[in-house]
């Protein structure tokens, strides 16, 4: 069971199609919308300030969201928020990431389909302009994002949008194996992908 608390008669709130591991913690005012992930290990604390995840937003393994009293913390539609980065008080745009270990701190906006490196440090109320390429300690914006750049952030996103799915109906707590069988199969998202790709009238996928 995933671990959910309620604190000052404020409880968290996760849309039937959203995957919350079971290791995740949420606290108080938290809002997990329509097909978000929450990884292993996630941190989310609206103890004190509200946490919302739009629409098809992801905050991957060990992240940490947070914030002050009477502000919010929000990932907008499609955000992704790579492997232990640590959100505080902020707002990252639609479609946008932050990279693995990144910061990004109190009231700084991160625009739309920007990308956030791994490691950078996003000082308080910075604010940054959509399509913008985010690095360093602290953060500066180095250039314009590419249109392929943007395509690959945005593809990385389904994938997660696509493991929710998967995490629902096919993850299960078990008992670890002794040692590896014959011929063991790897993990095979073609099948996946056939079964949930759009279908034209003759039933083709498309």
């Amino acid at each position: 069971m995933v671990k959910v608390y309620e604190i000052n008669g404020v409880r968290p709130v996760v849309h039937p199609t959203a995957y919350v591991h079971p290791t995740a913690v949420l606290i108080g005012d938290v809002i997990v919308g329509p097909r978000c992930y929450v990884g292993p290990l996630a941190s989310l604390r609206g103890d004190f300030g509200r946490i919302v995840l739009e629409e098809g937003s992801n905050v991957q393994d060990t992240c940490v969201m947070h914030g002050f009293e009477d502000e919010e913390t929000v990932v907008e539609v499609d955000g992704h928020i790579g492997h232990g980065a640590v959100l505080h008080g902020c707002r990252i745009g639609r479609n946008a990431m932050v990279g693995m270990n990144a910061v990004v701190m109190d009231r700084a906006v991160v625009g739309a389909e920007s990308i956030v490196a791994a490691a950078a440090f996003v000082k308080a109320g910075m604010e940054i302009p959509p399509r913008s390429m985010v690095m360093g300690t602290p953060a500066r914006i180095v250039r314009e994002l590419k249109d392929e750049e943007i395509k690959w952030k945005s593809y990385g996103t389904k994938q997660y949008q696509d493991l929710a799915q998967r995490s629902a109906n096919t993850m299960i707590e078990c008992e670890a194996l002794t040692e590896e069988e014959p011929g063991r199969k790897r993990i095979d998202l073609s099948a996946f992908a056939a079964q949930h790709s759009p279908k034209n009238k003759t039933g083709e996928t498309k």
